[in-house]
């Protein structure tokens, strides 16, 4: 039976002590039982930056609690997900006695809220009071000969220590995979083409790296100038993450980028990519889709290693998938085997995507579902300038921002 639930009730009646931060970290709602915790008014807390209102203890060199904290708030904030904490000292401000502080240690689970768009609107910082715990645990039993509860308090004690060290080791590893993520994505910057406005203006190209992962991914795109009237235009995707995918992918897109300009056609581009690719550690099962357009005959020739299909848009006739020349993936076959090659004509107005599989795919659904949805949106919006036409795709299938994959997309406006 439908009721409605006084939310508002509902937090400030909550056992647990929490506060409600906004992504800048000012405090914007506070419950009873957090109140009851600090001893602190409801009035003198809110609108207040969390670390003014709950500073490190001066007279304690050692305090590392608002490191900590900021750290776990950062962390919820960019990842979008919960961000356990280990047991901290944090000791907390005596009220009414200004520079005086209580020891306190406190277990917090820092957890996001996301609004329609996926971005954090709202954090909730929950901790619970553990010190009279530690304290127990600590207490000294000089001289007597240990039973079986003082042992215990001395493994709990060790596990404290150990946690706080994991803790420490676990922020210097997201440091260091930081570090190879800013360095991976630079390597794909500077490996991937730069878009020329005045030189594509019939197309528009996004790269979206992965989010929520420390790692980046092997999706590539490649446009070229044939001729006057002839545009290659191709999608990939390495299999694998970090440094050594993104390696591979430029050793990959270049070599098709090359062999597309001496060979005749998508096909034999890919047959001579496809024994390149046993070479080079790492390429095998590599999907690919390599596209020619030719804007004299109005005429797409393609080949596919393994790539989902490109989806051709045309004037009142809906989209199509180009799946007549599909062909296992890089280095699938242990023999070499020509590679099919199909053409489509088009009607002027149409518009080509290319895309790889972290636009379309779901854990949740089945890639039919994906595809279904990037077909309603080219039919859309298919008459909107590229640019504007590559935002809508995105937008529509909720990747603006990214998503768990990379993403590669190529519209171009035939």
């Amino acid at each position: 039976m439908e009721r409605d639930i006084d939310y508002r009730a509902l937090f400030a009646a909550a056992p647990s002590p929490c506060l409600v931060l906004t992504p800048e970290l000012i405090i914007v709602d506070v419950n009873q039982a957090y109140l009851e915790a600090t001893r602190c008014e409801r009035d003198d807390l809110l609108g207040q930056y969390i670390f003014d209102a709950f500073p490190d203890n001066p007279a304690d060199p050692t305090a590392d609690g608002t490191r900590n904290l900021s750290a776990s708030l950062r962390r919820a904030l960019t990842t979008g997900r919960r961000d356990t904490m280990a047991t901290q000292k944090y000791d907390i401000p005596v009220a009414g006695r200004p520079g005086v502080f209580e020891e306190r240690f406190w277990s917090p689970i820092n957890t996001p809220i996301l609004g329609p768009d996926g971005k954090v609107t709202l954090l909730i910082h929950r901790v619970e009071d553990v010190t009279a715990f530690v304290r127990e645990r600590n207490r000294i039993h000089g001289g007597r000969v240990r039973d079986l509860r003082e042992r215990g308090e001395e493994m709990e004690a060790e596990l404290y220590a150990r946690a706080k060290e994991l803790q420490e080791l676990n922020e210097q590893l997201r440091q260091a995979h930081a570090r190879e993520r800013r360095v991976a994505l630079a390597l794909q910057q500077s490996m991937l083409p730069a878009m020329i406005p005045s030189q594509h203006r019939d197309a528009a190209v996004r790269y979206l790296p992965a989010v929520g992962s420390l790692n980046v991914c092997g999706d590539w795109y490649d446009l070229v100038d044939l001729t006057a009237s002839r545009l290659a235009v191709a999608v990939g995707d390495v299999v694998g993450h970090g440094l050594s995918a993104a390696g591979v992918m430029g050793q990959l897109r270049s070599a098709l980028s090359a062999t597309i300009r001496t060979v005749d056609g998508p096909a034999e581009a890919l047959n001579i990519l496809g024994l390149y690719a046993r070479y080079v550690d790492g390429a095998l099962a590599t999907t690919a889709v390599q596209t020619v357009i030719d804007r004299d005959a109005h005429t797409i020739d393609y080949s596919c290693a393994g790539h989902l299909p490109p989806m051709l848009a045309s004037p009142g006739r809906g989209v199509e998938l180009l799946d007549q020349a599909t062909d296992p993936p890089l280095g699938a076959r242990p023999d070499h085997i020509p590679r099919p090659q199909a053409t489509r004509a088009y009607e002027e107005g149409s518009v080509l995507a290319l895309y790889t599989d972290g636009l379309v795919e779901r854990r949740d659904e089945d890639i039919d579902v994906g595809l279904d949805r990037l077909a309603d949106s080219l039919v859309r919006h298919r008459t909107l300038a590229p640019e504007r036409l590559a935002d809508a795709v995105l937008a529509d299938l909720e990747v603006s921002c990214g998503a768990s994959d990379d993403i590669a997309l190529v519209v171009v406006r035939l």
